[in-house]
C-alpha cells in the first residue's frame, strides 16, 4: 500500500496504471467536500514506483487540486488531469513536476472535472473531459488555449446549460469512435454521438440509471453493448437494447457503492469499492446474489478502483488517501472455458426478457388509459411493477 504523504490526508480520488507494464501507478488526490478543503491542504498529485510504495517517484504540481489522472496510452510520459476548479492540465515527466500545458480559465469547465479520457487518435493528443458543470469538452493537448468542441448535456436537446445534468462518470470505447457516455449526478445515463450532424441530435437516448449520481460506468471489454453502472446501493448491468431498465442488478447494499470496473480478462467478472472499506468481486456465471469474494480492504471508504490490463491487481484507492494494491487470484482472473459464450447468453436472455416485460408494461399503459377514457375519469396511471426482485 501506498499513503498520501502529505500531513493533511487527502482522498484518493483516480487510478491509473503505467500503459507499459504494470510498475507504476498515478493517484489523484483532492478533497471533494465542496468548499471544505481545509486551510493548508496541498494540491500535489504522485506517481509512484510500486517497488518502492514508501516515496513517490515523482509529484504533479497543479495549480488545483487533481480530481482525475490518466496516463497517455500512446505516449507514458505525457499524463492528462481534471483539476477541482475545472481546468484540465498536462504533464510530461521527462519535464519534471510543473504542468506542461494547462487550459485557459475563461474557456475551462466551471466545476470540478471527474472524467478525462485520451482518445484513440493518430497524434495521441486529443482527449475530451466532463464536468458536474453539465459540460462535455473535446481537446487537443497541443493547443490547449480553448476546446475543440463542447457538447451540453440538456437532454431537453434545447442546449441550455441551465438544464443541463451534471457529469460525473464518462466512459469511451475505442472500437465505437463516434460514440460515447455519461453517468449524471442526477442519475442518468445519457448516449451521445459525437459526429451527430447538429448539436442536438449528439444526445442520443437516455436510460433511467440510478437513485443518486453514477458513480461508474464502463462497457463490458467483450461485449461493448452491454454496460456497468454503479450508484446508490446497486451495480447494475445495462443493454443498449433495453432503455428502460436494466437487464441485471446486484442486491440493495447496506454501504453505498463508490466504483465500479470490468474484468479486462474475464466477460462475466467484475469489481465494485463501497463506502465501508470492502471490495466485492462478483462473478455472475457463478452466481447472481452476491460477490464472488469480498474483501475488507481498510476501516475507510474506498473511493475508487482501476484494474490493471492483465486483470490480475487491482488498485482501490482510499478516503484517508491510501492506495492498497491487491491480486486477484487465477480462477478470477484467467478465462474459464466456453466462458466467453455463457456470458454473451446470459446477457442476451435478459435483455430480451427485459424487452418482453417493456412490452407487457406498455400494452397494460394503453388498456388502462382506453379504460379510462371509455369510463371517462381520471384514473391512477399505472407504473412499472415491482418486477424487480427476480435478481434477488
Amino acid at each position: 500500500a501506498t499513503q498520501d504523504p502529505q500531513e493533511i490526508k487527502r482522498a484518493a480520488t483516480h487510478l491509473s496504471w503505467h500503459p507499459d507494464g504494470n510498475r507504476k501507478l498515478a493517484v489523484a488526490y483532492s478533497c471533494l467536500d465542496f468548499q471544505r478543503a481545509p486551510v493548508g491542504m496541498s494540491s500535489d498529485s504522485y506517481i509512484w514506483d510500486l517497488e518502492n510504495p514508501n516515496k513517490p517517484e515523482l509529484a504533479l504540481k497543479p495549480s488545483s487540486p487533481l480530481v482525475t489522472l490518466e496516463f497517455n496510452p500512446k505516449d507514458s510520459h505525457v499524463l492528462l488531469g481534471g483539476c477541482y476548479n475545472g481546468q484540465i492540465a498536462c504533464w510530461d515527466t521527462r519535464k519534471g513536476s510543473l504542468v506542461a500545458e494547462l487550459s485557459t480559465i475563461e474557456f475551462s469547465h466551471r466545476d470540478p472535472v471527474y472524467g478525462t479520457i485520451w482518445l484513440q487518435s493518430k497524434t495521441g493528443t486529443e482527449c475530451f473531459s466532463a464536468s458536474t458543470d453539465g459540460q462535455v469538452m473535446w481537446w487537443d493537448i497541443r493547443k490547449m488555449s480553448e476546446p475543440t468542441e463542447v457538447v451540453i448535456m440538456d437532454i431537453t436537446k434545447k442546449e441550455q446549460l441551465e438544464n443541463a445534468l451534471g457529469a460525473i462518470s464518462l466512459e469511451f470505447e475505442s472500437t465505437l469512435p463516434t460514440k460515447f457516455m455519461v453517468g449524471t449526478e442526477q442519475g442518468i445515463i445519457i448516449s451521445c454521438n459525437r459526429k451527430a450532424k447538429t448539436s442536438a441530435e449528439k444526445i442520443v437516448c437516455t436510460f433511467p440509471g440510478h437513485h443518486g449520481p453514477v458513480y461508474a460506468l464502463q462497457r463490458n471489454p467483450f461485449y461493448p453493448k452491454n454496460f456497468l453502472t454503479v450508484g446508490d446501493w446497486t451495480a447494475r448491468i445495462w443493454s443498449e437494447d433495453s432503455r428502460e431498465s436494466s437487464i441485471m442488478w446486484t442486491k440493495y447494499h447496506m454501504a453505498y457503492l463508490t466504483d465500479a470496473a470490468w474484468s479486462p480478462t474475464r466477460p462475466a467478472v467484475f469489481f465494485t469499492t463501497k463506502m465501508d472499506g470492502t471490495l466485492d468481486i462478483w462473478d455472475f456465471v457463478f452466481k447472481q446474489c452476491d460477490p464472488a469474494l469480498s474483501l475488507k480492504v481498510c476501516d475507510e471508504a474506498l473511493f475508487c478502483l482501476r484494474v490493471q490490463d492483465n486483470g490480475c491487481l487491482i488498485a482501490c484507492g482510499s478516503q484517508l488517501g491510501t492506495t492498497t494494491l491487491l491480486e486477484v487470484s487465477p480462477g478470477l482472473s484467467t478465462l474459464q472455458r466456453n466462458e466467453k459464450n455463457v456470458a454473451s447468453s446470459m446477457f442476451e436472455r435478459e435483455t430480451r426478457r427485459e424487452k418482453i416485460l417493456e412490452a407487457r408494461h406498455r400494452e397494460m399503459r394503453l388498456k388502462e388509459k382506453a379504460a379510462t377514457k371509455s369510463r371517462g375519469r381520471p384514473g391512477s396511471g399505472g407504473g412499472r411493477g415491482s418486477s424487480g426482485g427476480r435478481k434477488e
